[in-house]
């Protein structure tokens, strides 16, 4: 009787221990599937930045400022000549 209750609690330990030890692979899975995400967020951002670049505003500026001054030389307010 000692041996049977003996061999059921070594087997209860080893069970416990091998389960309890897993790695939880459902919780790797989510882990990567937000990284794969905020990897996609960071592109995202990276893309419109270089749509939205300075550079990209720079002839609608000069062409507001240009006619800014065209009107204050016309005007007698100031302004600069084209060269």
């Amino acid at each position: 009787m000692k041996k049977l209750i003996l061999s059921l609690a070594l087997v209860f330990t080893f069970s416990t221990a091998f389960i309890s030890c897993r790695e939880n692979k459902k919780a790797d899975d989510v882990e990567d599937v937000v990284d794969d995400v905020n990897d996609a967020m960071d592109e995202a951002e990276d893309e419109i930045k270089d749509l939205t670049d300075d550079d990209a505003t720079d002839p609608v500026e000069n062409t507001i400022q240009e006619g800014v001054d065209e009107i204050q030389e016309n005007t007698g307010t100031g302004g600069t000549d084209d060269i």
